[in-house]
């Protein structure tokens, strides 16, 4: 690879951000007072998601949104959020700053629900539709939505519970007559899709929209407690649609070439993970609609249904979780299909193996993987890692972008040297005012602007992070600390791991013992000693797991793809204490 790269890096980071960042270049920065704090915001961004909204007329007739047999063009989505918008305000009253609930599967309404919501100033509150019907009210009280647009699967749910659970006004999607009761459909406030192109062309009502308004309310992946609404500004949207256009750019001049030019051709991005989640809202969907590109939804993940879409609907990228890619590296259909439209692709929202992106070099010549970190709180990317960057640093999530500063602290909060290993601190425009009604959680999770994002990170002399563990889950043993991810790495380059995680199991003596659980591929009869064995020559001993759990399906997951380590934990403690 580095024979490849040649001469490559041509320009230093430093350099690469400067030209980059300067005065009339296109990531030109200034500095402005956010919140009584100064905050270098990009020059040249959106101003809010209305501007965005509007702006989209001017893609006209091309494809916006693809599901299964049905297509929705840029002008169809336009005049059938502006009629909700419209039927929200008259019908429902919606002000600005009231919140609008969204649950549902990636259908088309999704998007416009949430465009509706947000041109006319209130608050779009995406909510988890793999939540339970409990889960859902708690989202609809927790928010005070006075509307929530839901699917016929979470409208079931919801009525499911007991009278007076919520007290939101709800509009049905895709629901049977069966289940809806007095409920009202998008249909009868808009009429069907077939007539979308018939509505009246005219723009949402005005509402004065100012970039440090609220716009979002997306609640954290929950996977201890309850989850909290991270609150965002359209103004940190902004700086994230600004972000994640800045990996290319830095590739390129890193490389010696020019800055590409924009795409004379539509882009087609397959979406497999959830429009309620951030990378799906923030980096997928407000993205396509500001440069015109096409997402292709799925209903449910599935790698041949996936590899079928690329091929059909010439896909150019993908976004979901590692597990994905590695799915879609590793199947058969891989290489039956025709999937030279592919210009790469990314992946977050877990541990990627180092092993991912030699594999899509390898078997995508001249293309590449990449990756980054965020987190709800960032409004998505913070920091991002790509191209011959990522070859050669591939255990690496990347620098910060432009938008964001990073530092390193302590326990006590205190700022530590280059090099050293402890939690990671972000500051900047994408990050969010705090959690929706938690006064509490948002003082723990904030500091004069600053989010303690809970991971444990060294940052080396460049600025490129490297995520170690989460905090709450880092294992001591016996003193010692031990970073799962390190282990994790270690165990996904063995040929038959397809999945692992490491987890804590108490221990009388030592506090911990190190745990694994690992998913094998089909056909293999990995042993646990085998991959104790494995192990051994790349790591300390003290980091061997003590345990390994061997299994053939996948492992749970969050909605936002991260391993329930939580559950994991339970079972395998469990086993350890069994008898025999």
């Amino acid at each position: 690879m580095q024979s490849e790269r040649r001469n490559w890096p041509s320009v230093s980071l430093d350099e690469t951000y400067r030209i980059l960042t300067a005065p009339a270049a296109p990531f030109e920065m200034e500095t402005i007072d956010v919140a009584g704090r100064p905050v270098r915001v990009y020059k040249k961004a959106y101003r809010d998601l209305r501007w965005i909204f509007e702006a989209s007329k001017a893609w006209g007739d091309r494809t916006f949104l693809v599901f299964e047999d049905e297509r929705l063009s840029f002008t169809e989505h336009y005049r059938a959020a502006s009629a909700l918008a419209w039927r929200l305000v008259d019908d429902y009253g919606v002000q600005k700053g009231d919140r609008v609930a969204i649950a549902m599967r990636n259908f088309p309404e999704w998007p416009i629900a949430f465009w509706a919501a947000a041109t006319i100033g209130a608050i779009a509150v995406p909510l988890n539709a793999w939540g339970t019907g409990d889960d859902l009210a708690y989202g609809l009280r927790d928010s005070g939505a006075s509307v929530a647009i839901v699917d016929g699967e979470r409208l079931a749910r919801l009525n499911s519970l007991t009278p007076g659970s919520h007290s939101a006004k709800l509009i049905a999607v895709r629901a049977v007559s069966d289940i809806r009761n007095a409920t009202d459909t998008l249909e009868n406030l808009i009429g069907p899709a077939s007539n979308y192109r018939a509505l009246p062309d005219r723009a949402p009502p005005d509402r004065d929209i100012h970039p440090d308004d609220d716009a979002t309310i997306l609640y954290t992946s929950g996977t201890t407690g309850r989850s909290k609404g991270a609150l965002g500004t359209h103004r940190n949207i902004m700086c994230n649609l600004v972000n994640i256009t800045f990996s290319s750019a830095r590739a390129a001049i890193r490389r010696g070439d020019p800055l590409p030019a924009p795409p004379e051709a539509q882009k087609a991005v397959l979406l497999p993970v959830p429009f309620f989640h951030v990378t799906g809202c923030h980096s997928i969907m407000i993205p396509a609609m500001a440069n015109g590109s096409k997402i292709v939804l799925m209903y449910k993940w599935n790698v041949e249904a996936a590899l079928e879409l690329i091929e059909r609907e010439r896909i150019n990228s993908m976004s979901g979780v590692p597990s994905m890619t590695w799915q879609l590296l590793e199947s058969p259909d891989f290489e039956r299909r025709d999937v030279s439209s592919l210009e790469g692709l990314s992946y977050g929202g877990a541990a990627a193996s180092p092993e991912l992106t030699r594999k899509v070099a390898a078997l995508c010549p001249g293309k590449f993987g990449g990756t980054g970190y965020g987190a709800t709180e960032t409004s998505s990317v913070s920091t991002s890692n790509g191209a011959e960057d990522y070859l050669a640093r591939p255990d690496s999530v990347g620098p910060a972008v432009p938008g964001c500063d990073l530092r390193v602290i302590d326990e006590a909060g205190n700022v530590l040297p280059v090099g050293a290993i402890g939690e990671l601190e972000i500051y900047g425009g994408n990050v969010v005012k705090g959690y929706w009604n938690n006064p509490q959680a948002t003082a723990a999770a904030f500091r004069d602007g600053w989010y303690r994002t809970g991971d444990i990170v060294r940052m080396d002399a460049e600025g490129f992070v490297y995520l170690l563990d989460r905090a709450k889950d880092m294992l001591i043993r016996g003193g010692e600390n031990v970073y799962c991810v390190e282990i994790e790495d270690a165990l996904l380059a063995h040929p038959d791991i397809f999945e692992a995680a490491i987890v804590g199991i108490p221990d009388r003596v030592l506090g911990e013992l190190v745990g694994a659980v690992v998913r094998t591929r089909a056909g293999s009869r990995l042993t646990a000693d085998q991959v104790t064995e494995h192990l051994r020559p790349r790591l300390a001993a003290f980091k061997l797991p003590a345990h390994v759990d061997i299994r053939t399906e996948e492992l749970p997951r969050t909605a936002s793809g991260k391993i329930v380590k939580r559950q994991l934990r339970e079972e395998l403690a469990a086993k350890a204490s069994a008898p025999g």
